[in-house]
């Protein structure tokens, strides 16, 4: 339990009992964590640091400063256990914090697993997605610190939108550089994200036929940041502060699954790009050894599975710092396929080094088998995933079928981290079969 957080249970007795017989437990506002829970201890070596561009050398404060503000730069690097999050930060996450623990009984049924099945449900954010839980907290230092502007990067548009949302609440403008094959996919994104202030535009800003890259629109959006004293850039994954401010989904599923009179889960799930929602729901659950921790990427753009551990840079160009990551190569530009979100070249350094030291497991799906979990969850839920949660999903289905198999009663715990609403276009795809099943 973070530090600040109420002792004990907030209900007590037959009310409880009475909870435990649901399928949806939410916690009232004031148990929002009042701490960000930090890996970075619990790793069973310390990651090594990220090196400057020009000269390969460990980069400093001074080096990260006309990117982040200083407090973020702290975070970066931080090894304190707990990181108090800000009243105002606070403030505004109880427009939709904490998020409902769910069970999903209907699927379980319909797989006839004798699995308990539980996902923590990020789409209920303004955003639709678990994004804003960094958003938020990323434009309010950047705010306090006296920026007026900020550049982003987006691919499925998850995190865009997420940062313009943040960005209203601080009066703070946005320019997001959008991956050109989501910016043509998904149009309703684009409208979102200017309906809250952000201007938008396709990336590569220089390559009009380029279907684009995570990579690409990075240095689009650092090149736009570089010497404006009014403009900071931020990041919606990857870095360690982008990972801690989403432990709040764990943070919270840990409380919930207590109060639902469930054990610790024996696996948690969650898709992986660059490791902001994998990390949010899994980190807290880093030291509980008998938990398995599983990352599941696309089979395009297969980072984790397929990629080497070495040092490399976040962006195409090589204007950023360069992280101990798997990576692909930072030139890597991967199909166009629906989920955006999860089509970057490299992984949180974080994600990374518990992945090479084995704490971490790593799966890869084409994108059709992903489609077709999708919608059996959908159907039997009622929910219609982002192509991003339905990775997860299909790691959870199999999961769950593999102890029908067995008659184990495992626990599996998801993140539920995005709505497909306005990812139609790829169920639409997927449905009328033009959605191309890659192979690697």
């Amino acid at each position: 339990m973070p530090p600040g957080a109420a002792d004990g249970p907030f209900l007590a007795g037959p009310v409880i009992a009475s909870l435990r017989a649901m399928s949806r437990w939410t916690l009232p506002p004031d148990r929002i964590p009042s701490a960000w829970f930090n890996v970075a201890p619990h790793l069973p070596e310390p990651v090594d640091p990220p090196l400057h561009p020009g000269t390969r050398e460990p980069v400093g404060p001074d080096d990260l400063a006309p990117l982040f503000p200083m407090e973020l730069i702290g975070q970066e690097v931080s090894t304190a256990p707990w990181i108090d999050v800000p009243g105002e930060v606070l403030d505004i996450l109880r427009l939709w914090r904490p998020t409902p623990l769910v069970r999903a009984e209907r699927l379980e049924k319909a797989l006839g697993t004798p699995a308990r099945i539980y996902f923590k449900d990020e789409s209920v954010s303004p955003a639709g997605s678990h994004k804003p839980n960094t958003a938020v907290p990323q434009a309010f230092y950047n705010a306090r610190e006296g920026i007026r502007r900020l550049t982003t990067e987006t691919g499925a548009g998850q995190w865009g939108t997420a940062l313009s949302f943040a960005c209203a609440q601080f009066d703070l403008e946005l320019q997001v550089y959008m991956v050109r094959a989501s910016f043509e996919q998904k149009p309703y994104r684009r409208v979102a994200m200017e309906t809250w202030g952000g201007s938008v535009v396709p990336s590569p800003v220089d390559e009009p036929g380029h279907p684009g890259s995570l990579g690409a629109a990075i240095s689009d959006a650092v090149r736009d940041c570089i010497g404006r004293e009014d403009t900071h850039y931020a990041l919606g994954s990857v870095l360690n502060h982008v990972l801690l401010h989403q432990t709040v989904i764990g943070l919270e599923a840990k409380e919930q699954l207590e109060l639902a009179g469930e054990r610790l889960p024996d696996v948690v799930i969650a898709p992986c790009g660059g490791g902001s929602n994998l990390g949010g729901i899994t980190f807290p659950f880093v030291p509980d050894a008998g938990v398995r921790l599983v990352a599941v990427e696309p089979l395009s753009c297969p980072t984790l599975t397929q990629g080497t551990f070495e040092y490399d840079y976040g962006d195409v160009a090589g204007l950023t710092p360069l992280m101990p990551m798997y990576t692909l190569g930072h030139d890597f530009v991967p199909p166009a396929i629906h989920a955006g979100g999860l089509r970057y070249h490299g992984d949180s350094p974080l994600v990374s080094a518990l992945v090479k030291a084995g704490r971490m497991e790593a799966v890869a799906y084409p994108q059709g088998k992903v489609f077709e979990a999708a919608v059996q969850f959908a159907r039997a839920e009622g929910k219609i995933p982002a192509p991003e949660a339905g990775h997860g999903i299909r790691a959870v289905v199999d999961e769950a079928l593999a102890a029908k198999e067995t008659g184990e009663e495992k626990v599996i715990l998801f993140n539920y981290c995005g709505h497909g609403f306005l990812d139609l276009s790829a169920y639409d795809d997927y449905l009328h079969g033009r959605l191309p099943d890659e192979q690697g």
